[in-house]
């Protein structure tokens, strides 16, 4: 059985659809508790739950005596420090390519267990179908790319972007726009979560990363945030003896 959206839940639903389709902007008052009210048929104390919430999640700022306010987003690259590939080994004076493998839309019925998971799409959370062809609305984008250092594969790159949140991701040439330089200019990062693991590679990532099947590779998964919601997950693939990571404390 489908289950029911909790009202809140509609509501903040509504509320980011609407920041994100550009029509409430930064620094905008959004309806009042008493509309929102009417609009949804529900209680102020339902709407107070919906604004405390994005409130928390930095989306929105409630100031005392004037009103709801659509945040103002102080997220830079440095908050979230998302490194570029491309950058990286030019730097290190190294020739870069990018190859891409593949760029498919993806529906809400061709979702995985893990993608529903990593963006909050919850089987029973889909919206009604008002038209049989609403099914093929893309709900994710995918994009697998190949990045090649003088030549030689160094990372497989498996990304997965939110489609309502950036449309046009789909239509970029990603051997040229490198993909997280273009997120982080369409839909600004506030933060962001990230694993490294060592796995033997499949059959299919050691084709790409031109290894035997099952060499030590370095995993990297990272899901990153804008306006308190997931906008893309990946994970990047490294042959384990071509590529290292490192830092500073």
């Amino acid at each position: 059985m489908t289950k029911t959206i909790p009202a809140y839940q509609r509501i903040k639903n509504a509320i980011l659809d609407n920041i994100h389709s550009g029509k409430w902007q930064a620094g905008n008052a959004i309806s009042t508790e008493m509309a929102l009210a009417e609009e949804f048929g529900v209680s102020r104390m339902t709407v107070n739950r919906a604004l405390k919430e994005l409130s928390e999640e930095r989306v929105l700022e409630r100031r005392q005596g004037s009103g709801t306010f659509v945040a103002q987003q102080q997220f830079n690259h440095t908050f979230v420090e998302v490194r570029n590939i491309a950058e990286d080994l030019k730097s290190a004076n190294r020739d870069y390519e990018a190859q891409v493998v593949s760029k498919r839309a993806i529906t809400a019925d061709m979702l995985d267990d893990e993608l529903r998971r990593k963006f909050g799409i919850d089987e029973g959370s889909a919206p009604i179908l008002a038209h049989a062809n609403d099914s093929d609305t893309a709900v994710l984008y995918e994009v697998k790319i190949i990045h090649f250092a003088d030549g030689q594969p160094i990372q497989f790159e498996e990304r997965w972007v939110d489609a309502k949140k950036v449309p046009k991701f789909i239509d970029q040439d990603f051997s040229v726009v490198n993909t997280s330089d273009y997120l982080i200019a369409k839909s600004p990062l506030e933060r962001g979560s990230y694993t490294i693991r060592a796995l033997a590679a499949p059959d299919e990532i050691a084709r790409f990363l031109q290894i035997a099947p099952q060499s030590p590779t370095l995993v990297l998964r990272r899901q990153t945030y804008s306006a308190g919601q997931v906008v893309t997950f990946v994970k990047m693939w490294h042959a384990g003896d071509r590529y290292q990571f490192s830092g500073e404390l």
